[in-house]
């Protein structure tokens, strides 16, 4: 709950930071934007092997501090996950993990051309829904029915950098975002304590915007 309410109150304090900058500046912004997702969990290292395809869509807001500067609170609804190809003792095959966040990501945007910008900063998402599933035929390794929301964390945070392109009212751009927390929670098994799935979001999107 805690963490909700912090939540709610950046939402908020971005919300009303916005409504005072148009008050005074006329660059200030606001807009939408979505796009397209390609998602992973990692443990180490980040890699390609096990994307999953998703979307993203949300709310930004741009706040000027300077002519080439400024700070970017957005509300995104956002899917991560990846497709895991498992390979055990009992059983081998393939299972998907769809996780859905509303992620508030607060970016510093700096604009090192008149089209062309790069932005980064901290990001914080809560798990509204999940559904994991085994993709392969008449397996007996019936994970799905082991694993719920219950057994993830509710809370993410991590880093968000990319580039973009504005063009007047509407912009394209990219972005990686590198999670910092653990994806599952902590479960205990014969006296042994693990997570699982002990790997964190990885998720780079492609989005385009438009501001009014």
């Amino acid at each position: 709950m805690k963490k909700l309410n912090k939540i709610f109150t950046l939402v908020v304090f971005a919300m009303g930071a916005t409504s005072t900058l148009q008050a005074q500046e006329n660059n200030a912004s606001i807009g939408i934007k979505g796009g397209l997702n390609m998602s992973n969990l990692y443990t180490e290292d980040v890699d390609d092997n096990n994307l999953l395809t998703g979307f993203n869509i949300g709310l930004f807001a741009q706040l000027p501090i300077s002519s080439s500067l400024a700070i970017q609170p957005e509300i995104n609804y956002t899917t991560k996950g990846a497709e895991l190809q498992y390979d055990t003792f009992f059983a081998s095959g393939t299972g998907k993990f769809r996780l859905n966040y509303i992620e508030i990501p607060v970016l510093i945007k700096a604009n090192l051309t008149k089209n062309f910008n790069v932005h980064f900063g901290p990001y914080a998402a809560f798990l509204v829904d999940s559904k994991i599933t085994n993709e392969t035929a008449n397996n007996t390794f019936n994970f799905e029915q082991d694993i719920d929301k219950e057994d993830l964390n509710t809370f993410d945070y991590g880093l968000a950098a990319g580039i973009g392109f504005d063009f007047d009212n509407f912009g394209i751009g990219a972005r990686y975002n590198y999670g910092l927390s653990t994806v599952g929670k902590e479960r205990t098994s014969g006296g042994v304590t693990y997570n699982f799935p002990d790997s964190k979001n990885s998720v780079l999107s492609i989005y385009a915007a438009i501001k009014f």
